[in-house]
């Protein structure tokens, strides 16, 4: 038996969900895949998956020997690339998905970098404001923003985005700027959906969670929609800093309530846990983790300026 193929073949088992699915992504037949894994079962004298008609799910000792897999054949690769040119010069195609304003801000800027540096790679990039499972999609790297609950999946934090409410000059000049979450409740507010999918915004107090019922005439789930109604004013919005950084360094939008912000959302460069990463994906990852890092303290540097100013 082959001990690393089978270890291989069963962290894609795992992985997809199936033998079945396994069996097409290692590109071989569904009997070879399913002797693989009784080869190794019984080499290990454990059952590593109980297998139904419907379903798969790891034992107890399945998901320790599962661990151990990823960091040998991860240990693997790593000694294999060290000898080859592929480490230096990465080449093929990279799906990437992130936010869809987020990724026109920065991220396809420091796409666009990245292959002016690599011509040998392609990139794909999707923008969309929803999680999307990245194996199903065979997506090789995501910017997420937010906790992240999928343990499957490797998350490297690069940064913090505020969450601020905003209104226009004129509409503070008409209402007055409020003081507490609570006075929201009595103006127009206008809802961004991808950030608060409800009609309640959360903020913090004394390091309590702080929820505050709002209501307007305008609502979106596309953010650059939002913020310029908000521009406009037409009421209070809520969003994350980034979203609106340009239109208050232009002046058209103010932040208020700084006092009662929740806890920042973090920020990171997401890829697949079980995947034997290729060259290109461990050097888009450092790139991209380096140039966000970078991004996020400017912005960060920024707003928090500008909150003092207003």
């Amino acid at each position: 038996m082959d001990k690393l193929l089978a270890m291989k073949t069963f962290v894609q088992i795992v992985d997809r969900g199936s033998l079945t699915a396994a069996a097409e992504v290692l590109d071989r037949s569904l009997p070879s895949v399913v002797r693989s894994l009784a080869s190794l079962e019984e080499t290990l004298n454990i059952r590593l998956l109980n297998r139904t008609t419907r379903r798969i799910a790891l034992t107890d000792e399945g998901r320790h020997y599962l661990e151990r897999c990823r960091r040998i054949l991860s240990d693997v690769e790593e000694a294999e690339l060290a000898l080859t040119a592929q480490q230096h010069e990465p080449s093929g195609l990279l799906r990437v998905t992130a936010p869809v304003t987020f990724g026109q801000m920065h991220v396809t800027r420091i796409a666009t970098r990245f292959l002016e540096r690599f011509d040998q790679v392609q990139i794909e990039l999707l923008l969309l404001d929803r999680v999307i499972n990245m194996v199903e999609e065979g997506i090789d790297v995501a910017i997420r923003i937010g906790h992240l609950d999928d343990s499957s999946m490797i998350a490297v934090p690069v940064g913090e985005i505020r969450q601020v409410v905003c209104a226009s000059p004129g509409l503070l000049r008409n209402v007055g700027i409020p003081q507490r979450p609570e006075e929201l409740s009595h103006h127009n507010c206008v809802r961004f959906t991808g950030i608060a999918p409800g009609t309640t915004w959360h903020f913090a107090e004394s390091g309590k969670q702080l929820s505050v019922p709002v209501s307007g005439s305008f609502a979106s789930n596309q953010a650059i929609a939002a913020t310029e109604a908000c521009a406009a004013g037409i009421g209070f919005g809520l969003f994350l800093s980034y979203q609106v950084e340009p239109l208050v360094k232009k002046g058209k939008l103010k932040i208020v309530l700084p006092g009662f912000e929740p806890p920042p959302m973090p920020v990171s460069v997401v890829y697949p846990h079980a995947q034997l990463l290729s060259s290109r994906v461990r050097v888009f990852v450092d790139w991209m983790k380096r140039e966000l890092r970078e991004v996020l303290r400017d912005t960060k540097a920024s707003s928090v300026e500008d909150t003092k100013n207003k």
